[in-house]
């Protein structure tokens, strides 16, 4: 049955698995495992960086990323909803006595750049000393427009901070934008801005940002690893944070040709997972107003966010659960009732929505 609770459960293709057989291999920690070092130069390169580091997760490269960019009492301005101030056990604090200053998201991901700006300490021993700003793109799923990332890269150049982006999805987030413009959709794009090439368009996120933390174990579907890309002399930082806290690895070629497979074979298909949210949210949509109790939002990517009012969450969460359809969800999350999360993904097929959407439809044809 399908597995709806991340795009973090898919299992490696059966082309993937003949790419990490085949990898060539070394020692990391001494910079010569060969297929590591091809994806940092294949990434550094496709997205417009100098250097490029592979670590096991995004947690550690976002970390990694914040560690190079702010000194230890420094400020991080970040989004309330933003993984790396809910959902990294607080590792910049904790790990790097960063001070994160969070902001309350706006309803389409983004946090007003006035927030940001009157967030921004003045230079007083009073105050940490703002020297990062923080984005998360996708967000929930959602695309940031481009016009508000280039807002965002205008005004920390303007006020000397660092950006960074926690790009877990960013081929989701530029699979989307490429989607739009191919169908004539424009958000503020200038002259510059007429590329459909996801690979193009990711480019032109990251042009906004001094490092980004790209995953490579969610929707591009590689069974472990994260990139951390920027500056030759930040990457070079966070080779050394990546050291001190426990991610340099041996003879990891194993993995990053893996992740290699993906960056070459994933991005185009992920128009697929968006295709596939589309219908689930549509389907869903359509069983809440016929019966009641469901709510759910059209998606922008492959994440969607499904409202179940009380007087039916627990019932259904148990229906879904006993038929084998697997989501994550929470109480009170973002209000009222259950707050349900399904995400598609490589290992979720057309046939797979069309049979959550039956055993969803069979609860409500058991209440009648």
């Amino acid at each position: 049955m399908p597995d709806f609770r991340s795009d973090t459960v898919t299992k490696p293709t059966a082309a993937m698995r003949a790419a990490i057989a085949a990898a060539e291999v070394g020692d990391d920690v001494f910079a010569d495992d060969p297929s590591i070092n091809r994806l940092q130069r294949h990434a550094a390169e496709m997205l417009g960086f100098e250097d490029a580091i592979f670590a096991p997760s995004g947690t550690q490269t976002n970390l990694m990323g914040l560690l190079a960019h702010c000194e230890r009492g420094d400020e991080a301005i970040v989004g309330q909803l933003w993984h790396t101030y809910r959902w990294e056990a607080g590792g910049m604090a904790v790990l790097g006595s960063i001070q994160p200053q969070p902001l309350e998201n706006a309803p389409d991901g983004t946090i007003p750049l006035e927030a940001i700006e009157a967030a921004i300490k003045p230079d007083d021993p009073h105050f940490a000393k703002t020297r990062l700003v923080g984005m998360e793109n996708t967000t929930g799923g959602k695309v940031l427009p481009m016009d508000y990332l280039r807002g965002v890269r205008a005004l920390t150049a303007r006020r000397g901070l660092g950006a960074h982006l926690d790009g877990a999805r960013l081929f989701n987030a530029a699979v989307e934008v490429a989607r739009r413009r191919a169908a004539g959709v424009r958000e503020g794009d200038t002259e510059g801005g007429a590329t459909t090439d996801p690979r193009a368009v990711a480019r032109e996120i990251c042009s906004n940002f001094d490092s980004v933390s790209l995953c490579l174990s969610k929707g591009l579907g590689a069974p472990v690893g994260s990139l951390l890309l920027g500056t030759k002399p930040l990457v070079a930082r966070a080779r050394r944070w990546r050291k001190m806290l426990g991610g340099g690895m041996r003879q990891a070629g194993l993995l990053a040709a893996a992740a290699q497979h993906a960056l070459e074979h994933h991005i185009d298909r992920l128009a697929e997972d968006h295709d596939n949210a589309r219908v689930l949210a549509a389907g869903l949509a359509a069983l809440g107003r016929e019966h009641g109790g469901l709510h759910a939002d059209v998606p922008h990517t492959n994440i969607i966010f499904v409202r179940v009012d009380d007087a039916i969450a627990a019932p259904f969460a148990e229906h879904l659960a006993a038929h084998g359809v697997r989501t994550t969800g929470s109480s009170g999350r973002y209000g009222q009732g259950l707050v349900q999360r399904w995400v598609t993904h490589l290992d979720v097929d057309r046939a797979d929505v069309d049979q959550a959407l039956a055993v969803a439809a069979r609860f409500f044809e058991q209440r009648r």
